[in-house]
């Protein structure tokens, strides 16, 4: 047995496992009893015995073949039509299986569909949602790759995964652990440990907890327990030894302890699960050979390591959920691509009405309401976009189509064919705006005069105002009326064509409002600042208008740094209602909607899958499968019952 250091406190072990009836031990849940947590039950990987059972004073109670199981995690009341869900990892069909887990411990195991892992698979872990509550399963590589998969329930009682993401750390992960408050720790076993954020919408970048040699992790990083609390423990494997850090506190190592069992002293530790008050660690080299898990006390590891108790973390603040019913067809291209959608309700057929969106790094597309593409216009890196109907050219009312043409530095012009709902280009010749990089763009017709105006903007605060006039041939030109400069970068804005509005997105500020006519409208006020409203984080992006009749409505910004919407009253001073996340409908197989830039919304009725309208959003990340960025649509009653908003009729 390796000498720990004197300075190393030890740990007495309450209890020990009897061996597993396996080849091994590794991975262990502890199954509460609600009514009597004494009588609480350890599940536990026994290898090539499949899936040990033992009780708290580690008496086994059964042992049920179900595979070669090497590693196991659970969550409570996630199985179809509740109950514990067990998740195990199958070593010889490297595959996951699931069970739900009844009276005794037994595992009935559950149908599992979709999950083709594309790796040699060596641990396993949940993580819940705390922004939509879906229930995903990382899955971890002995070369670093992981994945993660969205797992939905069937009417059969089967469960599903779609893949959401994958990437890789370039070595072996041996374990990982996930709480549900948005963290994923993976044990890279010749690196150290990490942490990325778990949930699939959110950037893959990692933030170091310990380093191999460099830090105070030896040489071999093991399992990862995760304390209600928050604090971690990690099998420093080389040292025998427990590591202890606080992510609270910037992932401060807050010290290690040893664990043994009378003289038996865990050595080369694999495992570790954290469950409540009770902590398991798999002892692989369990003298005689027979591996088994020793059980600890968390309130005994903590005073050992001289640290104070604390209460468990909080569960994070959620926010108001709507679902997507609807995703386009992504973008041919890579990267920061798809950017702002528009909305145009056929008259003759709302069924038949299509969303117009920009592909800022080649054209503009036309899709129709069940998101397949009827046309993409290869014109130029369009930015933003929008559309007004009314306007007369050729003798007849049209439907005018502007974008923010990056490539030529002008306004793109089109015509909308309601018969073919396809674009036609209009444009007297080149529509320069005198930007370097026109950026937003939005529409706005005069009730007054019945004029049609678009305003352009850049990302130096500058913006500008067209009037847009018909020209005797057919075509539509650009007149400048007027500057409306800000201080620093906007780009989203909308126009209230009833009330004569114009509210703009500052950014990193906030949102203003004036007056959309060139002349004698009301002056520039601020109507929300990101300083003054926690919900709001910048960037301020997308702004969409749901106009509802008698001047009432809502105003749906999009706020870029916490993938949120919020939500502000047309009427009176724009008060503050409330903001929402698009959230993920795994079953349905559509993603949530993350670092959304342009949105549009309307409270025209598009057809019997949108009777009070629709909002559309552009998805940054577009995941569950990884795929290039989409518009996600969703009906206007998912977001009115997430605030409590009214419907327009």
């Amino acid at each position: 047995m390796a000498q720990q250091a004197a300075s190393i406190p030890v740990v007495a072990a309450s209890a020990e496992t009897q061996a597993t009836d396996g080849s091994g031990a590794d991975g262990a849940v502890v199954v509460a009893d609600p009514a009597d947590a004494s009588r609480s039950l350890i599940l536990a990987g026994a290898e090539s015995a499949g899936i040990d059972v033992f009780d708290l004073a580690g008496k086994r109670v059964g042992t049920h073949k179900v595979g070669n199981i090497r590693a196991l995690d659970l969550r409570a009341d996630a199985a179809p039509g509740g109950g514990p869900l067990l998740a195990a990892l199958d070593g010889k069909d490297n595959a996951p299986k699931l069970f739900r887990v009844m009276a005794g411990g037994v595992p009935a195991p559950l149908a599992l569909t979709g999950i083709e892992p594309g790796m040699t698979v060596a641990g396993l872990c949940f993580s819940r949602s705390h922004r939509d509550d879906t229930l995903y399963l990382f899955l971890v590589g002995d070369k670093g790759e992981i994945e993660q998969w969205g797992l939905s329930s069937e009417a059969s009682g089967a469960m599903n995964g779609r893949i959401a993401r994958r990437w890789s750390l370039g070595s072996e992960i041996g374990y990982c652990a996930a709480d549900d408050r948005g963290s994923v720790y993976f044990s890279q076993e010749a690196v150290g440990v990490w942490r990325f954020a778990a949930e699939p919408e959110a950037e893959i970048a990692p933030e170091i907890v310990d380093i191999v040699r460099l830090g105070h992790i030896t040489e071999e990083a093991k399992g990862v327990g995760i304390a209600a609390d928050g604090r971690l423990l990690v099998s420093d494997a080389s040292a025998n030894r427990l590591n202890i850090y606080d992510p609270l506190d910037g992932y401060a190592y807050l010290g290690s302890v040893a664990l043994a069992a009378g003289t038996d002293q865990v050595e080369d530790g694999g495992s570790v699960t954290v469950a409540g008050p009770v902590v398991l660690v798999a002892d692989d080299d369990n003298s005689p050979e027979e591996p088994n898990f020793k059980i600890a006390g968390w309130q005994a590891i903590l005073a050992a390591a001289g640290l104070p108790e604390r209460p468990a973390v909080p569960a994070p603040e959620t926010m108001p959920l709507a679902r997507p019913t609807v995703e386009t067809v992504p973008v041919e291209t890579g990267g920061d691509a798809a950017d702002d959608p528009a909305i145009w309700i056929n008259p003759a057929d709302p069924a038949q009405s299509v969303v117009i969106g920009t592909q800022k790094q080649s054209g503009l597309y036309v899709y129709d309401l069940e998101g397949k593409v009827i046309q993409f216009l290869p014109d130029g890196r369009m930015n933003n976009v929008d559309l007004r109907s009314g306007f007369r050219l050729g003798g007849r009312d049209v439907t005018l189509v502007t974008a923010s043409n990056r490539t030529t530095k002008g306004i793109s012009i089109y015509v909308l064919d309601p018969a073919t709902r396809k674009l036609t280009d209009v444009a007297d010749g080149l529509q320069d705006t005198g930007f370097k990089d026109p950026y937003g763009l939005c529409m706005y017709r005069s009730a007054k005069t019945k004029k049609t105006y678009v305003f352009v903007n850049q990302s130096d605060g500058k913006m500008r105002q067209w009037e847009l006039v018909a020209t005797p041939a057919g075509k539509v030109r650009a007149k400048l009326v007027r500057d409306l400069p800000f201080e620093t970068q906007v780009e989203g804005c909308v126009a209230d064509d009833e009330t004569g509005m114009l509210y703009t997105g500052e950014e990193d500020v906030g949102i203003w409002r004036e007056g959309a006519e060139p002349r004698g409208g009301p002056a520039r006020t601020t109507l929300a600042k990101v300083a003054d409203n926690p919900a709001l984080k910048d960037d301020m992006e997308g702004i969409g208008l749901y106009a509802m009749a008698d001047g009432k409505g809502y105003l749906v910004v999009s706020s870029q740094g916490n993938d949120s919407y919020a939500v502000f009253r047309r009427e009176g001073d724009n008060a503050y209602v409330g903001s929402f996340r698009i959230g993920a409908d795994m079953a349905a197989g559509i993603d949530g909607v993350s670092e959304t830039d342009g949105l549009d919304v309307t409270s025209m009725a598009a057809g019997p899958a949108f009777p009070h309208g629709l909002m559309v959003a552009q998805d940054g990340r577009n995941v569950s499968p990884p795929e290039n960025q989409n518009f996600k649509l969703v009906p206007w009653e998912r977001v009115a019952k997430a605030l409590g908003l009214e419907i327009g009729q």
